[in-house]
């Protein structure tokens, strides 16, 4: 197989002129680079290696914290073991691949990773969308029925919702995987990010689309209307439930135990709103790759910090590992 793309044009008589399109059948696809400066390009690669490290790293620390200290084994924690997780994978599925393509100065991918790095994406990010609404559920039963919280949390229970959201994950990533892989050509190779977003993809093919917006859709609506809806439900019945306490210090209380979930759900959706209207309003591919990179690097690099810097016993478990290393 040829290394270069291989155009491939024909004809489609329409009424009274010949329209002539060019498709391509392609063995690789090129990514948006952020500079061609080579000086900010060497800044470019610090900024990103040290973000990725501290994303890493910061998630590695919760991970370590949660599993080796014994307080921490209740189901909020054990979800938010499994989010780090997840923010870890969402991570580690971009930004390497960008480091490695400012380091070279080339933006090219390979056609099949390129379906990879889009299925590990659509993985992990399907994943902290489910793990999130999970959360959100756990703030519920904890704050609306506390009474019975050990009961409807038991340890089975919290393993079935993880475990759901995995394969919730992995069904979300076979859907998108049975549209592409039957396309044999493409528009363009360029795509207008700088990771290979499935939305750009999918309007790269030459097949009709209309088949393909109506799964589109429907996946939208399963694991993006349906969590959402998820959350916002599960808040408002804890706002409503906190509004009933009489005493400003316990509505302080029942409050604290879930503000740190709902900023990273504001921020993860928020991330997310302002790269779809990036994308639907900016002309420059460079701005919606850089709109991106909030989504895809800062929340899950900003997550650790909110869980620890807000909660009180992220910061004992980690002073009691800090005195029994000293």
């Amino acid at each position: 197989m040829s290394p270069f793309p291989i155009p491939i044009s024909f004809s489609r008589r329409s009424t009274g002129s010949v329209e002539t399109q060019n498709w391509t059948c392609v063995p690789e696809f090129h990514l948006v680079g952020f500079s061609e400066d080579p000086e900010l390009q060497s800044l470019l690669l610090v900024l990103f290696l040290s973000v990725y490290l501290v994303t890493v790293l910061g998630n590695l620390l919760i991970i370590l914290l949660i599993i080796s200290d014994t307080h921490l084994h209740t189901p909020m924690y054990f979800f938010l073991c499994n989010l780090s997780l997840a923010d870890m994978g969402f991570t580690s599925t971009t930004v390497p691949k960008m480091i490695v393509d400012v380091y070279t100065h080339s933006t090219v991918i390979s056609y099949v990773g390129c379906l990879t790095q889009m299925s590990l994406f659509i993985i992990f990010g399907c994943m902290d969308d489910l793990i999130l609404t999970v959360m959100a559920y756990d703030r519920f039963v904890a704050i609306c029925h506390p009474l019975h919280y050990q009961v409807i949390m038991n340890p089975h229970r919290c393993g079935f919702l993880v475990s759901v959201s995995f394969f919730g994950s992995l069904l979300e990533s076979l859907l998108h995987n049975l549209i592409l892989l039957p396309v044999t050509c493409f528009k363009a190779v360029e795509i207008s990010n700088f990771f290979c977003d499935p939305s750009q993809l999918l309007n790269l093919t030459c097949d009709d689309t209309f088949n393909h917006d109506i799964v589109m859709y429907l996946i939208g609506i399963v694991f993006g209307f349906f969590p959402i809806s998820g959350i916002l439900f599960s808040y408002y019945k804890i706002v409503s439930s906190i509004l009933r306490v009489p005493s400003p210090d316990g509505k302080y209380k029942a409050f604290s135990t879930c503000g740190s979930h709902l900023l990273v759900v504001c921020l993860f959706y928020g991330s997310g709103l302002g790269v779809y209207l990036s994308a639907s309003f900016s002309t420059s591919s460079r701005k919606s790759a850089v709109a991106s990179l909030m989504y895809t690097m800062v929340t899950p690099m900003l997550n650790p910090f909110i869980y620890s810097l807000r909660n009180r016993d992220i910061k004992r478990a980690l002073q009691r590992i800090v005195n029994r290393i000293s």
